[in-house]
């Protein structure tokens, strides 16, 4: 197998590095107003309303939490209030990595310059990069590059503040709808799709799989 010698490796961090923790945090909030049999399909449209929520102008990620919600309660007949939001919001630089980001992480960073390109905003990021106990080149948020993933923009404001092109970078996602597909449409022909069960698997793609981050320093020869 060809050893993978990227530039930068760069990663997604919600998901893939941090614990998302939004569904949980979701059914916690709207336990009282909605029904058990209901919170799953609740949780996947206050999911699937985040996504559509980035892909227009940027907004400040609170606005996206609270618009999904929001719409996901319209939805769903559901009550919304303004605390909602907030609680959902001050959640987020609470969450911690997966059992086996530190381990992995720490490994490659003794090769690699790490970085991450994240949906999140300079107040969040880092809380959670502080908790990943490596060493990062660059964390760069979609606030400062006015755009999310899966938008071009965001990974064309990474490339530009690293000053490398596509062909330098291994790019790390759990999320194929997020980053990888993006990825591949930026000619990133190098990537890492961690599988932690979020998305079905996309051959057509083209990465490298991994089950967690402690499979990374195998594919980098360490």
């Amino acid at each position: 197998m060809t050893r993978l010698a990227p530039k930068y490796i760069t990663f997604d961090c919600y998901g893939t590095l941090i614990y998302f923790e939004m569904a949980p945090v979701a059914r916690r909030l709207y336990a009282d107003r909605v029904a058990a049999e209901r919170m799953d399909a609740f949780v996947e449209d206050f999911s699937a309303y985040r996504l559509d929520e980035v892909l227009g102008a940027w907004k400040p990620y609170k606005d996206v939490v609270a618009n999904a919600l929001i719409r996901t309660c319209k939805r769903n007949g559901v009550e919304y209030r303004d605390s909602d939001a907030d609680a959902v919001y001050a959640a987020v630089p609470t969450w911690g990595p997966h059992p086996d980001t530190v381990e992995g992480l720490a490994k490659v960073a003794k090769e690699f310059p790490l970085v991450i390109l994240s949906n999140s905003m300079k107040d969040l990021i880092p809380h959670s990069v502080a908790k990943l106990g490596a060493p990062f080149h660059a964390a760069y948020t979609a606030e400062e590059a006015q755009a999310y993933k899966p938008r071009m923009q965001a990974f064309e404001y990474m490339l530009d503040q690293l000053g490398c092109g596509p062909e330098d970078i291994l790019h790390c996602s759990s999320s194929f709808r997020y980053d990888l597909m993006t990825a591949h449409d930026m000619h990133i022909t190098n990537k890492v799709w961690v599988n932690r069960g979020h998305e079905p698997a996309n051959p057509y793609y083209g990465y490298h799989e991994i089950k967690d981050i402690r499979g990374l320093p195998g594919l980098l020869g360490l």
